[in-house]
């Protein structure tokens, strides 16, 4: 049995007319009367009265009309689910993402976006480190990242989506910070201790300020270490050092520290969307082509 056999009889059935059942099917007329006499042969038992001036069903016709019912619009709703996963409308997505990109406008608006357009697709956030992001692509635990660069291995995609300024942060009262109305150089923090992300935690952060200030003549005292930006913020505004971040984080507004942009060429951070290079999740695509023309858009 065939679900065009369960559809044959179905408009027959509604109809209770083969002449109008075949035109409503776009078949002819005999075809159609053979396919439902298949039908009954198949079953064992006869589905329609036939007369030379009527057609009217049986009980077992009656009783069988509603699960052929039934069984076809299982169907229709597979078929219906499979082109909606296709177009990456349901299922679901994880995206690992490092804890610096939240504060960039571009992302959030693009997640809402997502959200708003694809209301069936689960969406997993999971925070890590940028190295950890980079990780769970690898062990397929995400499909799409959001990271701060970094050496990628093979059989990754990246996609800039911008680039920030990099600012240092201090304490309000500390004497680089008094009466200064531009930026600051790294060169004027060689003395001072810093408070940054531990070297294991995998941040793309900390290989660029150990460039930048190998560029500037020194290499970074590091007093403090925190796994979390808020938390360096927070040991700044203690008194415990200094630090460099992205200028993004200037929106947290915390009281007791100044964000002064670094004047040193190359004093900026990129944020990437990765992605393995062969992947193929239709919701994984949608978020990519969403975010980069969110990213794309913004930077005019």
């Amino acid at each position: 049995m065939e679900l065009r056999h369960l559809r044959y009889f179905v408009a027959v059935a509604e109809e209770l007319h083969f002449g109008r059942a075949a035109e409503r099917l776009g078949i002819s007329q005999p075809p159609l009367s053979q396919q439902i006499q298949a039908l009954e042969e198949e079953l064992g038992a006869r589905l329609l009265e036939r007369t030379n001036r009527r057609v009217a069903l049986t009980e077992v016709g009656r009783l069988f009309l509603a699960e052929a019912r039934q069984v076809l619009a299982q169907s229709d709703k597979a078929v219906q689910l499979a082109r909606r996963a296709q177009r990456g409308e349901i299922g679901e997505l994880k995206i690992g993402f490092t804890s610096s990109a939240p504060f960039t406008s571009t992302i959030p608006r693009s997640i809402f976006a997502f959200r708003q357009a694809y209301p069936a697709v689960h969406l997993e956030l999971l925070e890590m480190s940028s190295r950890q992001v980079v990780a769970a692509l690898q062990e397929r635990r995400v499909q799409v990242g959001v990271i701060r660069p970094l050496a990628l291995p093979e059989g990754m995609e990246r996609t800039e989506l911008f680039r920030e300024p990099l600012v240092a942060v201090l304490r309000a009262d500390h004497p680089l910070a008094q009466g200064r109305d531009g930026g600051i150089g790294l060169a004027e923090l060689a003395e001072e201790p810093f408070v940054y992300f531990p070297v294991s935690f995998g941040t793309g952060l900390y290989d660029q300020l150990l460039e930048l200030t190998r560029q500037a003549g020194f290499t970074p005292r590091i007093a403090q270490e925190a796994g979390e930006a808020m938390t360096i913020i927070g040991l700044v505004a203690a008194g415990l050092g200094v630090s460099v971040l992205p200028a993004s984080f200037r929106r947290m507004r915390i009281d007791g520290v100044v964000f002064l942009e670094l004047l040193d060429p190359g004093a900026t951070s990129a944020v990437w969307l990765v992605r393995r290079s062969r992947e193929c999740s239709p919701q994984a695509l949608a978020f990519v082509e969403l975010l980069t023309r969110e990213a794309f858009a913004a930077a005019g």
